[in-house]
């Protein structure tokens, strides 16, 4: 891995919040092992190695029923080490892949049967290289013939340019970490009410109300970045999900420790309502309806 790669927290606390049944980490990743599942050679980060087995172990360890695993940049357009987690999670798993704009009917048709129910546009520039707008929307007009959605990852500065781009899109869009937001600007600068009316306006937009280790200014416990997940969560209550972001690649700063993330939950879904549909019923309903 890169020499300022930091790896995964080794021994997570236990959280002290017990998320209910069903519930759903929507947001995290598997690399590798390397040896059977090679990084991109286009790779912008090289990441170490956070095997299926480790990520199934986490998941029962915070307490949850299901994940949502998403393909990550350093795996490219190689869904494999995806495809394979998704085959061994069987029901308890979904995923979102990135594909090639070339990709065969029939290749996205198995993704379909190993449990893919998305796909994800990557426009953070320091991850990945540009590619023309026209290209994802032929990918999109494809998806949404599966049934599938699209996950865009994107960073507040990049939203008032992308927007005539996103509102095109044919499918639901679920964007990554709340946009991405500056919360040292506050919940009423006008990158994050941008973000806000967005999702207002176009009501095929979700969100993830995830990454506070990503976002924070202030460090753990990310008590900053509790207002805008709140906010999110208060009023788009039927369209927001929650992840891990494990084994959270490319923190430089510090690793997290996932059961602080999940104790977090009960922060920014301020009852029993919000919670339950925040971690069990809205991912059930996008990704297992």
């Amino acid at each position: 891995m890169d020499p300022d790669y930091l790896p995964f927290h080794p021994n997570p606390r236990k959280p002290a919040y017990t998320p209910p049944a069903g519930a759903v980490d929507a947001h995290c990743h598997v690399f590798g092992p390397v040896e059977t599942f090679p990084y991109a050679p286009e790779r912008k980060y090289t990441p170490c190695d956070a095997p299926k087995e480790k990520l199934f172990a986490l998941r029962d360890y915070l307490g949850f029923e299901r994940n949502v695993i998403v393909q990550a940049s350093c795996h490219g357009k190689d869904n494999a080490a995806l495809v394979d987690a998704l085959k061994t999670a069987g029901d308890r798993a979904r995923g979102v892949a990135v594909v090639r704009p070339d990709i065969e009917d029939s290749e996205l048709a198995e993704m379909h049967d190993a449990g893919v129910r998305a796909v994800r546009f990557n426009f953070v520039k320091r991850l990945v290289d540009a590619t023309p707008k026209e290209v994802f929307l032929g990918i999109a007009d494809r998806i949404a013939k599966l049934g599938w959605h699209i996950v865009v990852y994107f960073e507040a500065p990049d939203l008032e340019e992308l927007i005539p781009f996103l509102t095109q899109l044919p499918t639901t869009v679920v964007v990554d970490h709340m946009g991405r937001p500056d919360v040292t600007k506050g919940t009423d600068h006008p990158d994050f009410q941008r973000f806000v009316t967005l999702l207002r306006e176009h009501d095929n937009f979700w969100t993830k109300v995830s990454c506070p280790e990503r976002l924070t200014a202030a460090g753990p416990d990310y008590d900053d970045v509790v207002p805008f997940a709140r906010t999110l969560v208060d009023t788009f209550t039927d369209r927001v999900l929650w992840g891990t972001d494990w084994p959270h690649p490319n923190m430089k700063s510090h690793m997290p420790d996932d059961g602080l993330l999940v104790d977090m939950i009960p922060k920014i879904a301020t009852d029993n309502q919000k919670r339950q549909a925040l971690i069990v019923g809205n991912p059930e309903r996008l990704y297992w309806g």
